[in-house]
Parts: structure tokens; C-alpha cells; sequence
């Protein structure tokens, strides 16, 4: 076997992971023709069909699963071999490849990205937004070098380090303005509005409630999306929802609702990094995990203390082996 390319692997793994050859070529960056050749060429060097095909979509084989599980294998590497190259060049880091949860991304990606940007003129930066599950599947395959998400995340294989703690706010119709927020038992008898099954925010705000998803469906009108909506629902009457503080200043702009903090304990989240511990890329992620923490200090008009480098360490230690 001797004509097998890590540009044909690349082609395969998009092909697996998109099911379509229309998406796989325009991740790949080639036309569809120039991809079905390839995909041709590494069935014919590896002796065995790699997908059926079909109209409406492409699945993999047996042997072509058995060919994607080592496949993903030999692009990690072949990805943290190119980022170790990129640390050791004078310590920059030209490429970065970002996962934020949905509940983040809005609000904090403007100010951070600007500020990578101009630390790191020539930044080859890519951004990738969605749930946790997914972006911690990605992370293991290599096609991520970091996510901000909200710990803990609890893998074994990767390196957390916290960055922040922010509050949860109760988000009521504008006719509420002004009246104490209500306890936790008062809540759960509201129409309490939530973001749609797979979100992590909306595990802790049942959890802040004390609520079993089972028992707050039969109340919910509504599972959305984004916050932006469920927001909007506020806005139109159909209940109340919580929201993370650094999402108020965004999601109120267009909305005539009344934000109320809650008495202590308030409802709050850790935000924080996690990469791979095999990453070469770990010590620059200490320190863009820093740009990270003050990017969201300034979003959140707080002015936070920059941790040391060996504080920076010790935080990754002590959250990797939890």
C-alpha cells in the first residue's frame, strides 16, 4: 500500500462525517468529481468498498467504519504533529481552531476575536458553535484545538481550566419590573421557559429549581433554540425564563421584559477552557485562555485579576485530574 495520501484520509473522514458529497467537497474545498475520484482511489488501494451509496445520502460500510475509527486515529496526530510545529515556531500560534457552546458564543466571540486578532496578527482562526457533547466528540477527533463550555466536563483525556463564575437572571413580562425575584418553590410553579434538550443551561436552571425535566414539560409552552427566543416568548406573555448575565445586555435590547437578580444562593455557571492533554498547543492555551478570561471581564465590566503563569498551571492541574 503504497499511493495512500493523508489528503484522501481528509477527503474520507469529511465524507463520513457529512454523509453527502455536495457538503464533504465543499468542507474539502474541491469539486464533487474530484471527490468521488479520490474516494474511488483510496477503495481501490485499500481493497474494499468504503460506502453505499444511494440518491439521498452515503453510509459507511462495515469495513469502511472499522477504516474511519483508524482514519480519525492517524488525522489527530498528523494534526497535533503540524501543532507542535506551529508552537515550536518562535512560540506563535498561527492556527486555532475554536468550539463555543451557543449560550457563549454570541456575546463573548465579538470582543474575543478581535482581541486574538490583534495579538495574533495572522491568526488562522476558526470557530465552531454548538453543544457540548459535540464539541467534546470533536475535540477527541482533532478537529478542534480548544472549547469554552461550562464545566465541568469531566473527561479524562482532556484538560480543564476555569476562567469565570457568572449569575443566572430571571427574565419576567416588563409588568413585573420592580417586584422581588421569587424563591425557588415560587418558580416552579411559573410558566418557566427553556431551552430545548441537549443544552447544558437548561440542565442548571432545573437544577437551580430543583425541577425534574419530566415535571416541568407538562408546564413548558416552549423549547427553543437560542435565548434570543425564549426571550421573546418572555416578551410576548407566555412565561418567564432565566438567561446568563452576560447575555442580558444583547437579548434585552429588543425585548420589554424586566431582568431580577435572585437572592443569595443566586443561580451561576463556571466558564471555562478545555484541549486535549496531548495538545502541543497546551502552553499557548494557557495563555489564550487568560486573553479569554479578560476578554469576558471586559464584556462583564468587571475588572479580574490576570492569574501567573504558575497560577495558570496550577489551575490546569488541579481541574484536569477532577
Amino acid at each position: 500500500m503504497t499511493n495512500l495520501t493523508f489528503k484522501q484520509l481528509r477527503y474520507f473522514e469529511a465524507l463520513a462525517r457529512h454523509g453527502h458529497f455536495g457538503r464533504a467537497a465543499e468542507t474539502c474545498a474541491i469539486s464533487q468529481p474530484a471527490l468521488s475520484q479520490q474516494i474511488k482511489a483510496l477503495e481501490e488501494e485499500l481493497g474494499g468498498r468504503l460506502f453505499e451509496r444511494d440518491r439521498r445520502q452515503v453510509r459507511l460500510t462495515r469495513f469502511g467504519e472499522e477504516i474511519a475509527a483508524r482514519a480519525r486515529d492517524v488525522l489527530r496526530s498528523l494534526d497535533e504533529l503540524e501543532g507542535y510545529a506551529y508552537a515550536s515556531r518562535d512560540g506563535l500560534v498561527t492556527r486555532l481552531r475554536i468550539g463555543v457552546i451557543p449560550t457563549v458564543a454570541p456575546y463573548l466571540l465579538p470582543g474575543l476575536i478581535g482581541d486574538l486578532t490583534r495579538q495574533h496578527g495572522g491568526l488562522d482562526l476558526n470557530v465552531r458553535e454548538t453543544l457540548t457533547p459535540k464539541l467534546v466528540q470533536e475535540l477527541h477527533e482533532g478537529r478542534l484545538d480548544m472549547a469554552i463550555v461550562a464545566l465541568p466536563v469531566s473527561e479524562p483525556s482532556l484538560t480543564e481550566i476555569a476562567l469565570f463564575t457568572e449569575r443566572f437572571v430571571l427574565v419576567r413580562p416588563r409588568v413585573d419590573e420592580g417586584k422581588p425575584a421569587p424563591d425557588r418553590d415560587a418558580l416552579r410553579e411559573m410558566r418557566l421557559l427553556l431551552l430545548e434538550e441537549g443544552h447544558c443551561f437548561r440542565e442548571q436552571a432545573l437544577s437551580f429549581c430543583n425541577t425534574q425535566p419530566r415535571t416541568v414539560q407538562s408546564r413548558d409552552l416552549l423549547d427553543a433554540s437560542s435565548l434570543s427566543t425564549l426571550v421573546q416568548m418572555v416578551d410576548a406573555g407566555l412565561g418567564v425564563t432565566l438567561i446568563p448575565e452576560m447575555a442580558v445586555a444583547v437579548e434585552t435590547r429588543s425585548a420589554s421584559v424586566a431582568i431580577s437578580h435572585f437572592r443569595t444562593p443566586e443561580p451561576s455557571r463556571t466558564i471555562g477552557m478545555v484541549w486535549r492533554k496531548t495538545s502541543p498547543l497546551a502552553k499557548q492555551l494557557l495563555e489564550i485562555a487568560e486573553m479569554v478570561r479578560q476578554s469576558a471581564g471586559t464584556l462583564r465590566g468587571t475588572r479580574d485579576t490576570p492569574l501567573s503563569g504558575a497560577g495558570q498551571e496550577e489551575s490546569a492541574r488541579r481541574f484536569s485530574e477532577r
